[in-house]
């Protein structure tokens, strides 16, 4: 969730860290700090809310210094205030930290019984005083952070600088990510390639447990058991480009437009040549060897599996459990032989789902990933992982990635259905004709944004909505309305039409909007009596269906937008493009922050 990034340069490190920074800002924050060594003093400068806060500190109160640490700061233990803000430091040492401390509060007390009091009440102030008693003790830098990383317990990256030392900096991992950037004479760390992108492609990928001592010529990597490591160099591809707006006012924005283009690739990432195949990477699998599949995410990705679920049994037959990712290992659920495990993370650094898949291993018969970073946590500790290719995505509320995701999860259902002998060779290369004219059908639903825009003015005048859908409509309801929860502001429910008159009517009056998805399908008839049912009592019924839909409902719905014909198998990828319009129209009108909404984090790494 939070951003950390270090440098050990040939320039002042103040400007290289802040700009870092801001490429992490679509991870989510409240404050940001950064500290440098000069000359053998370390010091620092915080801020509380976005970067330029920090940025004009710093025009005032500038620091010097080729060395430093930085990071952006999402509140978890304390306020959000300068205070709490990182960098902590004491007389020798700087920390910056990702993830929880859990037995802060012990190690809190060890100290205090040393006559050492902490100023803040963060769990990382620990980490800090703890490193300086070692270092009191008489112990080296890098001993003194050695010992600390073995007191403490739970999830965190860690960056360390030391004063008098402004060629060292330390890394420790274990839950949360963190890389090393290797330059010429200099190297770096970040939470992710993307905060390196500007100052290198070379990049090493901590595991689980790593503890790295780095400086501009040399990097030592001890592994989980301190025994010396080598861990690959990759150079990484990352298109700073799409990075930048392009623009377009907001990153979410140009996300939304980019769908017809990062669907293309990803449908033919997955085709073969003719494009009447299916063809995974790696070694494939064989869903003719599964009897069950277990699907698990958060969020959006969460929305996701819960649409694949009709995919995968009403095309292969194939039985499938979808769970939230925060819940299923603390179920401690069984796992039949010939169970598969799939794993939804536009990230691939999700933490609950990270920990869902590590409950999995050597429980299922293989785990599978959905992943949008191919280096990340998942897709390293999955037997095989599928990349969405849906591009660098930095706006918080997911759009491209949820479009690229359902993409992949289709696929994977068709390739499940024709290994099961459901789906014979002629009737894949047609489903597959007609997915290549999906990215064609998107691009005309974003035509009509203006349509979206009038009715998000209408929504934003609203403080309650509710949007209902049946069969493949229903989990594409409840993405409008996480949708334009995360963004707006505005409390949005979710509901199976026919639950309609199981308790939610009790809301309709004439000042909700109710949010009907519904293209014409074997289901719609059913989906016009809950309208009814809805306009009877003076609900404000806004029906988003097709031309057929859209002729056989009339005109008696307070607004009806008409999208693009498809078939109903991928009606579920076309429809999201009005949660995410929605969504963005009604923030745009409510003057909310589009990009980086209030308390989210684009990468959640901690539970």
């Amino acid at each position: 969730m939070c951003g950390i990034v270090g440098v050990l340069g040939n320039h002042e490190a103040a400007p290289l860290l802040v700009e870092s920074l801001k490429r992490l800002e679509y991870r989510g924050y409240d404050s940001a700090g950064i500290a440098t060594v000069s000359e053998g003093v370390l010091a620092r400068r915080r801020a509380v809310g976005k970067l330029v806060n920090l940025s004009d500190r710093l025009v005032h109160e500038p620091l010097r210094g080729k060395a430093g640490i930085g990071h952006t700061r999402w509140a978890t233990h304390g306020a959000a205030n300068e205070q709490n803000a990182h960098p902590h430091s004491t007389r020798n040492v700087a920390v910056v930290h990702n993830g929880i401390i859990e037995n802060y509060r012990e190690l809190r007390e060890a100290l205090r019984a040393k006559g050492v009091e902490h100023d803040t009440d963060t769990d990382t102030e620990t980490v800090a005083l703890l490193t300086q008693s070692h270092i009191d003790e008489g112990l080296s830098p890098r001993d003194a952070a050695l010992a600390t990383i073995g007191e403490i317990r739970g999830a965190y990256a860690l960056c360390f600088l030391f004063e008098d030392d402004d060629d060292l900096l330390i890394a420790a991992r274990q839950g949360s990510p963190l890389a090393i950037g290797h330059g010429d004479g200099e190297m770096f760390i970040g939470s992710d390639a993307i905060a390196l992108a500007p100052l290198t492609d070379r990049i090493t990928y901590l595991e689980e447990g790593d503890f790295a001592i780095v400086t501009r010529e040399s990097v030592e990597i001890l592994d989980s058991e301190r025994r010396p490591a080598n861990r690959e160099i990759r150079t990484v591809d990352i298109d700073t480009s799409q990075i930048d707006k392009g623009g377009y006012k907001h990153y979410m924005a140009k996300e939304i437009a980019e769908q017809p283009q990062v669907l293309s690739e990803a449908i033919g990432f997955y085709l073969s040549d003719d494009g009447t195949r299916i063809e995974l990477p790696g070694t494939g699998q064989d869903f003719a060897e599964t009897d069950r599949l277990v699907m698990v995410a958060c969020g959006t990705a969460y929305y996701a599996c819960m649409t694949a679920k009709y995919w995968f049994e009403q095309i292969a037959g194939l039985p499938v459990e979808v769970d939230i990712a925060s819940e299923f290992r603390y179920r401690e659920p069984p796992m039949p032989p010939r169970t598969g495990a799939l794993f939804v993370s536009q990230s691939g650094e999700t933490a609950d789902t990270l920990a869902a898949l590590r409950y999995c291993e050597g429980k299922a018969a293989r785990i599978l990933s959905v992943v949008n970073v191919p280096e990340s946590s998942i897709a390293r500790e999955s037997d095989l992982a599928l990349p969405i290719l849906a591009g660098v995505e930095i706006g918080v509320a997911s759009t491209k990635a949820f479009t690229c995701q359902l993409t992949v999860l289709y696929l994977l259902a068709l390739k499940a259905a024709h290994d099961r002998g459901r789906l014979s060779d002629e009737a894949l290369a047609d489903a597959l004709a007609a997915l290549r004219s999906l990215p064609s059908a998107v691009n005309a639903a974003l035509a009509l944004d203006q349509h979206f825009a009038h009715a998000g003015l209408k929504l934003s005048e609203a403080s309650d909505v509710l949007f209902l859908g049946r069969g493949m409509m229903y989990p594409l309801a409840h993405e409008g309305a996480l949708k334009l929860k995360e963004i707006s502001y505005i409390h949005a429910e979710a509901y199976a039409s026919g639950e309609l008159k199981h308790g939610p009517i009790a809301l309709i009056d004439h000042t909700l909007p109710v949010v009907v998805k519904a293209p014409r399908d074997a289901l719609f008839e059913k989906t016009v009596s809950n309208m009814q049912e809805v306009m009877a009592r003076d609900g404000k019924v806004m029906l988003i269906t097709d031309a057929a839909g859209a002729a056989e409902a009339g005109d008696e719905a307070w607004m009806t937008i008409t999208m693009p014909t498809i078939g109903a198998e991928l009606a579920p990828i076309l429809y999201a493009i009005p949660a995410q319009l929605l969504a963005y129209h009604t923030a745009v009108a409510k003057g909310t922050d589009v990009d980086q909404p209030r308390n989210l984090a684009k990468s959640v790494t901690v539970e």
